[in-house]
């Protein structure tokens, strides 16, 4: 098993990190493997429309975002972690993630998702239920915690304090690891569940 953790904040090792590094601590206990990646700090640009990764198969941008590809098809579970900025996830991180999903092709069905979100106080919940619509589009089942995946903190390190974020954290490690092995033994026994031809429809033609 293996997990890409994405970290889209600028301080690579603030409160967003922290979520992720207990999550991290709980995988390596059950044998999974981690990456964490540090994008919240780079320079990405967002999504232009210019189709040429349904040609090429790659971003035009030549970034994190077409070395990120790879990574992202050979894991198992993908974790996306944000701080909250106006009650939505971090810029930087949104750019990243539409160009990511939108040009790499390959079958994101049942690749484990889950997203965890880092605030001061407040945007919590908006910026958790924004993350988690990059897994619903793309037949991505969404691991679950005890509570919404959020820890508290202002100052790098004061999530260190929040108990409940933390156990948070760790429960969604756990439980995300549980499913990532029920995946792995049904596909194993049923295969991938059938698709039909995508249907488009427009509202105007």
């Amino acid at each position: 098993m293996k997990v890409l953790m994405i970290n889209g904040s600028p301080h690579a090792k603030g409160n967003t990190y922290t979520a992720l590094h207990e999550m991290e601590k709980i995988f390596s206990e059950n044998g999974v493997e981690t990456e964490i990646l540090h994008i919240g700090n780079q320079a990405v640009r967002g999504c232009i429309a210019c189709y040429s990764c349904a040609k090429n198969g790659r971003c035009v941008f030549d970034d994190i975002v077409n070395e990120t590809a790879s990574k992202f098809e050979a894991c198992d579970g993908l974790v996306i972690g944000s701080p909250v900025y106006y009650a939505s996830a971090n810029a930087t991180l949104i750019a990243f993630l539409d160009r990511l999903f939108y040009s790499t092709h390959f079958d994101k069905t049942m690749k484990v998702g889950a997203s965890v979100v880092a605030a001061r106080r407040g945007g919590l919940s908006a910026t958790f239920d924004e993350l988690n619509k990059f897994f619903t589009i793309t037949g991505m089942p969404i691991a679950s915690s005890q509570y919404w995946n959020s820890i508290h903190g202002r100052e790098p390190g004061e999530a260190q304090q929040d108990a409940e974020g933390l156990q948070t954290m760790r429960t969604l490690a756990r439980n995300m690891t549980f499913l990532m092995k029920s995946i792995a033994l049904g596909k194993e026994t049923y295969g991938l569940p059938e698709k039909e031809p995508f249907q488009r429809t427009n509202f105007v033609k």
